[in-house]
């Protein structure tokens, strides 16, 4: 099962840095973005993260959590974390759970190989758990901003 626009997204529990476990259920009353990136410490990623970090003081005034997720390893995505001074949580996923229900794993192809990788991707779910919005396929440059007016947007309206 994958999630649909307007729907309520399931519940989840998830590994996250700092030796937490996230529960989407837990942050209802919250508007959550989670970004979806291919691997920790690559180019574009870090460009993403960081674009999230400078822009986090207004998604936290927007009552907007933001959580990035990758297949990376829990070390990995702490040392991703430590190094680009993320002020959000990231989630190891090396079982895909979440990868799966937001179904962002896609056939890639790479230097003419193919394999099967996440899909850069960014979902918007509402105070009350439902996905408001989805960017799929999202090239960085500009994504955040564009995430960030939608979830301006959602909080001015609820």
């Amino acid at each position: 099962m994958s999630v649909k626009l307007g729907h309520a997204v399931p519940d989840f529990t998830a590994t996250a840095t700092g030796d937490t476990q996230l529960t989407l259920s837990a942050l209802h009353g919250q508007q959550v973005v989670i970004y979806f990136y291919p691997k920790a410490s690559t180019p574009g990623c870090t460009t993403e993260g960081g674009d999230f970090r400078d822009h986090k003081a207004d998604f936290d005034a927007a009552n907007t959590l933001i959580i990035g997720v990758s297949r990376d390893g829990i070390r990995a995505q702490e040392n991703f974390k430590a190094k680009q001074e993320f002020n959000f949580p990231l989630v190891s996923d090396k079982d895909e759970t979440l990868c799966q229900l937001f179904d962002v794993i896609k056939l890639k192809k790479m230097y003419g190989k193919e394999h099967l990788g996440i899909e850069r991707s960014t979902f918007l779910i509402d105070s009350q758990g439902k996905l408001a919005k989805e960017w799929r396929g999202v090239k960085v440059k500009g994504h955040v901003e564009e995430v960030l007016n939608a979830a301006q947007e959602l909080h001015r309206s609820q």
